[in-house]
């Protein structure tokens, strides 16, 4: 029988994202709601490691199985890092992606190309109910484009622009963002130890 995780996230992305890495390993991934665990994890960590290892215990803990969450969001340098783990509720309303990207251009108004550096950032934590964890980081270095470009995506993608690649986030096609975005390198980072972790 193939070892089980629980994926912490309502994200149906996450979700399939990290079955599609994890199929190869003969490790079974299922979402906390499918196993009945549907409470909304309070997110009250300083960090992105601390609010995924919050969400990976409570987890955890309620379905005595290894645990996997991540917490990720953008660090801008010329607002001291912010929004950071405030990244999806920058604006007031969670997960309102316009009024993130509203808030944070107003934020940026004015500065030139060079003082618009920017990173996405994702720490992600699997844990078992032991209490034994791994931890992976992944980063996606770029800078906040002077207007919003593209369609694909969500969250800050139309506004982070990749200056090597000329484009946004939001303008590359989702297998081109997977294989080079923070996200995508934590799972990977993960995964390279996961067998192991889960045995």
């Amino acid at each position: 029988m193939s070892p089980r995780i629980v994926l912490a996230s309502a994200n149906q992305g996450k979700l399939r994202e990290m079955m599609a890495i994890c199929r190869p390993l003969g490790v079974e991934v299922v979402s906390a709601a499918e196993l009945g665990f549907v409470d909304e994890v309070a997110e009250t960590g300083e960090s992105f490691a601390a609010n995924a290892r919050l969400k990976a215990a409570a987890v955890s803990q309620a379905l005595h199985l290894p645990a996997l969450a991540d917490d990720s969001g953008l660090v801008v340098a010329a607002l001291g890092g912010a929004p950071g783990v405030h990244s999806a509720r920058y604006a007031g309303a969670h997960g309102d992606d316009a009024a993130n990207c509203a808030k944070l251009m107003a934020a940026m108004a004015g500065l030139p190309p060079e003082k618009r550096g920017a990173a996405f950032v994702c720490v992600m934590v699997c844990r078992r109910p032991d209490g034994a964890e791994i931890v992976a980081e992944g980063r996606l270095e770029g800078r906040i484009a002077l207007a919003p470009a593209g369609q694909n995506g969500f969250g800050y993608d139309p506004v982070f622009e990749l200056p090597a690649r000329g484009c946004t986030v939001a303008q590359l096609a989702a297998e081109e963002k997977n294989a080079i975005s923070h996200r995508g390198q934590a799972l990977r980072g993960l995964a390279a130890r996961l067998s192991d972790f889960l045995r």
